[in-house]
């Protein structure tokens, strides 16, 4: 589907877009990436790694910020698909700098979607998190916001062959900022004791490599205002850290503002809006905007009142789990 096209990758130097990247240069062919961000420091380190490198002709690098709506038109000119991944994520620095998070994750979204509608553009997708369904934090309401923009974007479809969608994920397995870098510093470090927030606490786990499925799968399928969600195992947090380094002790140190016990892909009030397929599910818009816009009725309606949390999860993952695991946490970075 993506050989000879060009895809445009907002935030493309983060861990996701490092490993699209990969994707697309090892198994789509495409005509040409545009890896679209802020700093050029960071689009210089990637240019250099090996793979970027041996497929130079095929990258370009493009300075500019999702906040600069006339610079997106200019990036987007000749681009067939835009994932989105540009963000401001940290949960403390969007609670300390509110309105910087609302000009990157609101007004960037509108922006992404005004130059997206403007070009040509045949595809979008963007990434969301569980830190979107029922936000407690601004990073998550931001996020709300920013899905729902990409939902109603569709309204503005008309009769151009142009669709957007959503796919939505916890943390991944080693990414910046989460919990298992952070875990291994510490060790590394020669710590003791683990700071855990809530020993009840429980996550999703998906993999960079997962995580790149999911977009691949809503590129190539999605018709219009879908939130695609990957079925993956939960752990416990505590069991992480034993999984880490054996023997290791631990600490409760309270849950910090803006954080919560468990992560929620689908709530009780996405349930009759969402159907279930054999490794994912897919909330569907409540209104379709134009006719293009459809259901795969090969998945199943889940029940009344059907929430999808880390604590309500069918598939877990125990300590041998989780360490045979663990390698893919850390490869590539």
């Amino acid at each position: 589907m993506l050989e000879n096209k060009t895809i445009l990758v907002t935030g493309g130097t983060g861990s996701f877009g490092h490993r699209f990247t990969e994707y697309l240069l090892k198994h789509e062919n495409p005509g040409k990436i545009i890896i679209y961000s802020r700093d050029e420091y960071k689009q210089f380190l990637m240019s250099k790694e090996e793979t970027f490198a041996k497929n130079a002709k095929k990258i370009r690098f493009f300075i500019g910020d999702v906040r600069d709506g006339a610079r997106l038109e200019r990036a987007m000119e000749g681009v067939d698909y835009v994932v989105h991944a540009a963000a401001l994520k940290q949960v403390p620095t969007c609670e300390y700098n509110p309105t910087e998070a609302i000009r990157t994750n609101v007004n960037g979204a509108e922006n992404v979607i005004n130059a997206s509608l403007n070009t040509g553009v045949k595809r979008v997708v963007a990434l969301s998190t569980d830190k979107a369904v029922g936000p407690v934090n601004l990073y998550g309401a931001t996020k709300m916001v920013s899905d729902k923009l990409f939902i109603a974007a569709n309204a503005y479809a008309g009769n151009k062959d142009i669709n957007f969608s959503i796919v939505r994920y916890g943390n991944v397995a080693g990414s910046r900022g989460s919990i298992i870098p952070f875990f291994r510093e510490l060790i590394d470090a020669g710590e003791k004791e683990l700071p855990i927030t809530d020993y009840r606490m429980t996550r999703f786990w998906i993999s960079l490599p997962e995580g790149v499925r999911l977009v691949m799968k809503a590129l190539t399928e999605a018709t219009g205002g879908e939130t695609f969600i990957s079925k993956i195992p939960s752990f416990h947090v505590k069991d992480l850290a034993e999984a880490m380094c054996p023997g290791i002790g631990t600490r409760e140190v309270g849950i910090r503002p803006g954080e919560k016990i468990d992560e929620v892909m689908v709530t009780a009030e996405d349930a009759p809006y969402t159907r279930e397929y054999d490794k994912h599910f897919i909330i569907y818009p409540q209104v379709t905007f134009n006719e293009r816009q459809r259901i795969d009725e090969s998945g199943k309606k889940v029940p009344e009142g059907f929430v999808y949390s880390s604590a309500n999860n069918t598939e877990w993952m125990d300590m041998e789990e989780i360490r045979r695991r663990l390698p893919e946490a850390f490869e590539g970075h």
